[in-house]
């Protein structure tokens, strides 16, 4: 039994090649065998309430058997490999100036990619961050910046969250940056998309705003983060990761063409769904992946909702009926069906997780939600 989780975590993203990850660990437990994860480390160094270790490692699990009862504190000093498909730290060269960015987008089981920890979802614990990176870069994470000089990053630790929704954002990005209702909040781009920015800042910040305002109304439950900033990043595996305070866009909805009202509808839909999830998925998160489908249902929902009625882009609950909707049900159909809400027997592990982020889980979701 695990409990009283935290991290200390310092990554050094100086080398072109490979970053080193140092965690301190620290937990309770009631005694017995349990397991750190990390992934594919090239070498590693452990110690245990101060003592130098060599517990097994299969290049997946650091193994700590044997603890007495009680606090403990691990401290991994690893290096791994950057990776180029999202699947852990991100490594992307910009092909128009050259410029080079590094993120962990992680979400599912990714964060192990980066620093070892206890990946499951209902092991939540504060974060302590700190970064070593190029002094001219932005970087950016779940808490507030708290330090920058001489390519020191530091930030506020953040509330009890769990390891999926770590992030971390850093090079040379373009920042509109403002604050509001005593939040500090931006968008930010890659240096190569500056102008684009800068053409929908306006209209980025009034969507925000106005979500924030509605959502500050509807919940009882205050922002719960320190900060918010909003970062379209190169190379996203998905549309949008609702980490929290650091919000991760594909670059898609920044687009170098002229934005149709079409664009701009779908993405305040989806500012107003990632924004829903700080309160739904981040501030109160799932204990198992079985009950994912009840955060993304709820912020399907507020996605459609928030954009028409807060936003004002209107048609888009129509958007919903006409296609959204009838997708869902098309793949409800289908023999690939599943409930809207799994049994936890037929969410056994991460990787039967990932099947439930569907139109049965969104779109079907939302209806039911909606009552559409």
């Amino acid at each position: 039994m695990i409990s009283e989780v935290s991290y200390d975590l310092a990554l050094d993203l100086t080398s072109p090649e490979a970053f080193r990850s140092r965690v301190a660990v620290r937990f309770s437990t009631h005694g017995g065998d349990t397991f750190l994860e990390l992934h594919r480390a090239e070498s590693l160094e452990v110690t245990l309430d101060g003592t130098t270790v060599a517990p097994a490692y299969d290049g997946s699990r650091i193994r700590l058997d044997g603890l007495a009862p009680g606090p403990h504190e691990v401290v991994v000093d690893a290096r791994l490999r950057y990776v180029t498909d999202g699947e852990g730290l991100h490594t992307f060269t910009d092909p128009v100036d050259g410029q080079r960015y590094v993120g962990g987008y992680l979400g599912l089981d990714i964060t192990q990619r980066l620093f070892a920890c206890f990946d499951q979802l209902d092991l939540k614990g504060p974060i302590t961050l700190s970064v070593t990176a190029d002094p001219a870069w932005t970087v950016l994470s779940n808490g507030l910046s708290t330090a920058v000089g001489g390519g020191r990053f530091g930030f506020a630790t953040t509330p009890p969250i769990p390891c999926d929704l770590f992030v971390v954002v850093a090079g040379p990005y373009h920042s509109v940056r403002w604050e509001h209702r005593g939040v500090p909040m931006g968008w930010h781009a890659r240096r190569s998309l500056a102008a684009e920015l800068e053409r929908d800042a306006a209209e980025l910040r009034r969507v925000t705003e106005v979500c924030f305002d509605h959502y500050a109304e509807i919940f009882t439950e205050p922002f719960p983060f320190d900060s918010y900033d909003q970062v379209f990043v190169p190379e996203l595996n998905w549309g949008a990761m609702e980490c929290p305070g650091c919000v991760t866009f594909n670059e898609a909805m920044l687009p170098r063409r002229r934005v149709t009202d079409d664009d701009r509808r779908r993405r305040a839909m989806v500012i107003a769904h990632e924004m829903s999830h700080m309160w739904f998925a981040d501030l109160v998160s799932p204990v198992w992946w079985q009950d994912a489908w009840l955060n993304e249902s709820f912020a399907d929902y507020m996605g459609f909702e928030v954009a028409e009625t807060a936003a004002g882009y209107a048609g888009t609950r129509v958007s919903f009926e006409a296609g959204h909707k009838p997708a869902a049900f098309l793949a409800d159909r289908r023999r690939s069906t599943h409930p809207v809400a799994p049994a936890a027997e037929d969410v056994p592990d991460v990787d039967a997780g990932t099947t439930i982020f569907d139109n049965i889980s969104y779109g079907k979701g939302n209806a039911a939600f909606g009552n559409w």
